[in-house]
């Protein structure tokens, strides 16, 4: 019996690695991630020369990688791969434009239902309910079937908003003929299910990402030490920065705004802009150091959107990817600035409504989405009637630029409130405090109580607004140092997210999307 117990040992953990456990999911800052990581990498640095065999190697690891995140939900990605691709290479077979619209509506159908049916079917059926209880109340007719609704018991796969809004860009963009379809299945399921970017994007082009996989891969001291670089600044953003001040400050705030001062609620505000940056950047920038690692180049997805002096700037900086993909398919389809002035108002504002639904299916993300509509659309106004408004970046005066910075992200902030919340009623509560029990006198108080908090608060903001050669000079030394050298910058890097980071698991923010 005592000599079967490692043996034992090593079954359970075996077992536990290959178990889907929802309360443990395989995120990029877990230690399992790296260990697993090194061992597939090996794998991957031997059948770099064997295209098939890699990215055949490549997918069973992508879909082991969203198993650990959803379970047998895992099946629901090669699904949507499947009927994609099924649907492009009919696309390619199909001359009438009626058929040709017939089978990017199919794909449209498709992928936006299973997106309707997962993530909005509780929202869209209290909705219902809402609308015929007013009804009712009207005519005077009582409400049928109880007025309380009790949501369905509906499970959300991680980043299926991800990887749906992937898989139609590619449809769509062979359905315009900018692109030609993909004539092997799995280098298609490689392409929707390609583990760095799966669960929280950056959303991919399929232009810029399929003629990546068919290249020998090639990481060379600088393209490693780049990788690395953006593994290293994205596991501090999330592990040190983001998860620390969530933990220790921000969700309490947020939880019970009516327990603290105004002055707190504003700084808690101010925490939650930096948290949700470091939290979705740092995730971008390890998938995208990973991605490096592996060959393949994935776009800029945040690019320092705090400095941005005009809410259009900040959607230039802002989860790039996302921002391109509304105006490139929707904005663009609804006719974008083509049709006339109001008709643009109006295109930003509905682009903006449905991005802010995406996001999730609550009417704090619709508020969210319709302030920045309404934002962009008061900027495009004014750009058109006022020539003063139009000087852009370095073209604007350092004081107009100043004063944009800071107007531009108060308002960035006041969407914030409502789309961290949890509930409307709760974000109202959060304002009231900030412009009625402001109370400025406990400013030393907080800063005694909440030491690191604040320190953190001040060096996030400080590291993100340092000027761009700052970055570039660390960067460069990073990728310029020996490859030794730069797996000691990871260690140390490594070894101070285990210092600092919470005991319990923090997920990604956006991995609810």
């Amino acid at each position: 019996m005592i000599h079967s117990l490692p043996l034992d040992l090593s079954l359970e953990r075996l077992r536990a690695l290959f178990a889907y456990q929802p309360e443990s999911p395989m995120l990029f800052s877990t230690g399992l991630f790296f260990f697993l990581f090194i061992a597939f990498y090996i794998g991957y640095r031997a059948l770099r020369h064997t295209t098939t065999a890699r990215i055949l190697y490549v997918v069973l690891f992508s879909l082991y990688f969203y198993y650990k995140s959803s379970g047998v939900w895992f099946l629901l990605l090669v699904f949507t791969a499947t009927s994609d691709f099924l649907i492009a290479r009919a696309l390619a077979a199909t001359v009438r434009p009626a058929g040709r619209k017939v089978w990017v509506a199919l794909s449209l159908v498709i992928n936006l239902g299973m997106l309707a049916y997962f993530k909005y079917t509780n929202f869209l059926l209290q909705t219902l309910l809402a609308i015929g209880q007013s009804m009712g109340s009207w005519f005077g007719v009582a409400p049928v079937g109880g007025t309380v609704y009790e949501p369905l018991d509906i499970f959300l796969p991680v980043g299926i908003s991800f990887f749906t809004f992937q898989s139609l860009s590619y449809t769509i963009d062979v359905y315009r003929g900018e692109l030609q379809p993909l004539r092997r299945w799995i280098d298609y399921l490689f392409y929707v299910s390609f583990f760095p970017g799966l669960v929280a994007g950056p959303i991919v082009r399929a232009r810029d990402f399929i003629p990546q996989m068919f290249r020998t891969p090639v990481v060379t001291r600088e393209t490693l030490g780049e990788g690395l670089y953006l593994i290293i600044c994205g596991l501090l953003k999330k592990s040190v920065i983001s998860d620390y001040i969530s933990v220790n400050f921000v969700d309490r705030i947020f939880d019970a705004p009516t327990l603290y001062t105004g002055l707190e609620n504003l700084v808690g505000a101010y925490g939650y802009a930096l948290q949700i940056y470091c939290d979705f950047s740092g995730y971008s920038d390890m998938a995208i150091g990973i991605a490096l690692l592996l060959g393949i180049r994935f776009n800029t997805n945040f690019d320092s959107p705090y400095q941005s002096a005009t809410i259009t700037e900040f959607w230039r900086r802002w989860h790039i990817s996302l921002s391109t993909w509304l105006k490139d398919y929707l904005y663009i389809s609804l006719g974008g600035n083509r049709r006339g002035r109001v008709r643009t108002y109006v295109n930003l504002m509905l682009t903006m409504l449905l991005g802010g639904l995406w996001h999730g299916a609550s009417g704090r993300f619709i508020l969210w989405g319709g302030l920045h509509g309404a934002a962009l659309a008061v900027h495009k106004f004014m750009m058109n009637h006022f020539p003063s408004f139009r000087p852009t970046g370095d073209t604007m005066s350092p004081l107009r630029r100043v004063c944009g910075v800071l107007i531009t992200f108060h308002v960035v902030c006041f969407g914030w409130i409502f789309f961290r919340a949890d509930t409307m009623a709760t974000g109202w509560d959060v304002i009231r405090q900030i412009f009625t029990a402001f109370h400025p006198e406990v400013f030393s108080q907080f800063v005694v109580g909440y030491t690191e908090v604040f320190l953190l608060i001040l060096g996030g903001y400080a590291i993100h607004f340092m000027p761009r050669v700052v970055d570039t000079t660390v960067r460069g030394w990073v990728t310029q140092s020996p490859t030794l050298v730069q797996a000691l910058y990871l260690t140390v890097a490594i070894i101070i997210v285990l210092q600092l980071k919470s005991a319990d698991i923090v997920p990604f923010i956006y991995f609810q999307f």
